[in-house]
């Protein structure tokens, strides 16, 4: 029988050698970048997918990320993000961990392979949720019994896995493979298969923001500035996009209660915080519409 490709032995394996650290790192280096690369393939997919999540949020649905292991953590790595980066209400945010998300440094490996709980947890599922399973077999039982919930209740699948032909792919609305080589250290998925899913994921959520509207011209325009360095950073979003000096970028955020997006039509455009929202929500909260609307 023919392993999957994340459990072949790569090629260039015999380069990892205790009595050459540099070539070790040579190689390490090229497994990872070889595997980053797997996202480039799949780019049509993710777009897809970033924009089903997106639907979801508008809806008022739930984004509930489902991974065992290694793909656990990149899951759960852009789930606990999306807060403090585009403002994502945590109620539209679920993580589901086989095992639990760990509490110290031993990961629940065994719990993969079960799939209890997951019937209760995702009981409440609307088809304005989206799904978004993460595999590197694309085999795992744990993101399969979540996959054939979610289909069962109308959900959006969004699954995420590194070998052709696997189930979770089959079965997904939105299949994203990460074709990624053989690891350096064979199995140990947590390696290119990992580098790979976090790309995906993490282009998924900000594609998710531009179709949201909270990204302008490459800046996070949804964050709410509450501590020093965010109202800060917010600071320099608004001046530089109303066109306006750093003081008068400051009132406008106050004004606005530390939100980029109504800050900034406030400076550009002098008005009160009432109808920079108005022109927010007519514009379906993209900051370049409304600022097009407000001319």
């Amino acid at each position: 029988m023919t392993l999957p490709s994340t459990e072949q032995l790569h090629p260039d394996a015999t380069k990892l050698d205790p009595q050459d650290l540099v070539a070790s790192a040579r190689a390490l280096v090229e497994g990872q970048i070889a595997a980053a690369t797997s996202a480039r393939n799949a780019l049509d997919a993710i777009a897809r997918g970033g924009n089903a999540m997106a639907q979801s949020i508008r809806a008022g649905g739930i984004l509930h990320y489902v991974a065992a292991g290694s793909s656990g953590l990149m899951a759960a790595a852009d789930a606990q993000e999306l807060g403090g980066t585009f403002s994502i209400p945590s109620e539209q945010l679920r993580i589901h961990m086989a095992g639990g998300l760990p509490t110290d440094v031993e990961m629940p490996g065994g719990a993969e392979d079960e799939a209890e709980g997951l019937e209760d947890a995702l009981a409440a599922l609307k088809p304005a949720d989206t799904i978004i399973a993460v595999s590197a077999s694309g085999s795992t039982p744990y993101t399969l019994t979540a996959s054939a919930i979610a289909r069962a209740h109308g959900a959006t699948v969004i699954g995420i896995a590194n070998n052709a032909g696997s189930p979770l792919l089959e079965t997904a609305d939105i299949p994203i493979l990460l074709a990624t080589p053989p690891e350096l250290i064979s199995g140990s998925t947590r390696m290119g298969a990992g580098t790979a899913q976090k790309i995906a994921l993490n282009m998924l959520s900000s594609i998710m923001a531009l179709q949201l509207g909270h990204v302008h011209g490459g800046m996070m325009v949804n964050l709410r500035a509450d501590n020093d360095k965010l109202r800060a950073r917010a600071a320099g979003i608004v001046a530089r996009i109303a066109n306006v000096d750093t003081e008068k970028a400051k009132h406008a955020l106050d004004a606005a209660n530390g939100d980029v997006k109504p800050a900034v039509l406030i400076a550009a455009r002098g008005i009160s915080h009432k109808d920079a929202s108005a022109v927010l929500n007519a514009s379906n909260g993209v900051l370049k519409s409304a600022l097009e609307q407000d001319k």
